[in-house]
């Protein structure tokens, strides 16, 4: 499997010489074979749509961009397409590692394709199973919507299913819009980035540790020492004036 393909050539943002590294949101998108995943990646991230890949490649690509005014580098991973089996689902080894890798998972399925549908609740099991107890966020997007004449899938059994595995969901057209493609990606992105929001800075010592306005605070040494000695001046000053 190729690992990385770096888009970093079209950057939306150039990283200062010396900046703080950016925040990591990673991404996995997984479904079926031919559903369009890595149309998907590339229109999210170039804005351009080609229509010929390379099927089950499994590239990462990388990317910088705007999320809420901070800059952040998105990693998606596409991975293989998954296949039914008279045994049931069939998957790459390193889809489950995706999975587990990965803050959130985007299941897609396409419009024209029923068994490509009927994948993506064993798909979900699979995200759930491998995510333990730190299940990451899930959309599903139904992908190929300006295919009206070759449609396999009603327009209404997304949104039902998406309800029933508690996600959210989003027809699009990886070909013919690019902005409802942005939009989904763009809002899982934001999601993600409000839940690594760094935590707030520590308390100072000095606002951390406040004593209790019961207990004194020491005394300097330096101004103990000069009332001692003014003490002592003042008595000797006395003893002085009481002889005469």
């Amino acid at each position: 499997m190729r690992l990385i393909q770096n888009m970093s050539t079209i950057a939306e943002c150039t990283a200062p010489e010396y900046s703080v590294p950016n925040r990591v949101i990673k991404i996995a998108v997984v479904g079926g074979s031919g559903v369009g995943k890595t149309a998907l990646v590339v229109r999210f991230l170039t804005k351009r749509f080609i229509g010929d890949y390379e099927r089950n490649a499994g590239n990462l690509y990388s990317r910088e961009v705007q999320v809420d005014g901070d800059q952040v580098t998105i990693q998606v991973q596409d991975t293989p397409g998954a296949e039914m089996t008279d045994n049931g689902i069939s998957l790459p080894d390193h889809v489950a590692c995706s999975i587990q890798w990965a803050d959130a998972v985007v299941l897609v399925y396409s419009v024209t394709d029923r068994r490509s549908f009927e994948l993506i609740d064993q798909l979900h099991q699979l995200v759930i199973r491998t995510g333990g107890i730190s299940v990451p966020p899930v959309i599903l997007l139904a992908n190929k919507a300006d295919l009206l004449h070759m449609r396999r899938v009603d327009s209404q059994q997304g949104p039902l299913l998406a309800g029933t595995l508690g996600c959210s969901f989003y027809e699009v057209s990886a070909s013919e819009d690019y902005n409802q493609v942005h939009g989904a990606f763009h809002r899982l992105c934001c999601q993600l980035a409000k839940q690594q929001q760094p935590p707030p800075p520590a308390a100072s010592a000095g606002t951390e540790k406040r004593r209790s306005p019961l207990i004194p605070r020491p005394k300097s040494p330096n101004m103990q020492d000069l009332k001692r000695r003014f003490k002592q001046a003042l008595s000797a000053k006395v003893r002085t004036v009481t002889s005469v």
